[in-house]
């Protein structure tokens, strides 16, 4: 990507299980769109969906201990600024629930 550059992109998770992060790249700002969840396994599940503004674990939770009964879908679509350095990070109870971001790179 060039300066000044954007790009729609997403990533998925697969079956997660415990936490996972995404860290914004240096030089870049991530415009969530839309964080979707899913409960593929016929259990009802929780979740929570934070952001670490300084990478010192000091979390600021948008769901904390959310439900997400079973096979059921749950779609977070307010959008979410983040710029370099910061965290988005997403937690399941079980390793049964999947997991789509989608998301505006800007390159500065």
């Amino acid at each position: 990507m060039a300066s000044g550059d954007e790009l729609l992109k997403n990533f998925s998770l697969i079956a997660l299980s415990g936490t996972t992060e995404t860290t914004v790249t240096a030089g870049h700002t991530y415009t969530v769109i839309s964080i979707t969840l899913c409960e593929q396994a016929g259990n009802d599940e929780t979740f929570a969906i934070y952001v670490d503004t300084s990478g010192s674990g000091a979390d600021t939770f948008l769901y904390l201990d959310q439900s997400l009964p079973a096979k059921s879908t749950f779609v977070h679509s307010d959008k979410i600024v983040l710029t370099a350095g910061q965290i988005l990070g997403v937690t399941a109870s079980s390793g049964n629930t999947d997991v789509l971001v989608s998301y505006l790179d800007q390159e500065l």
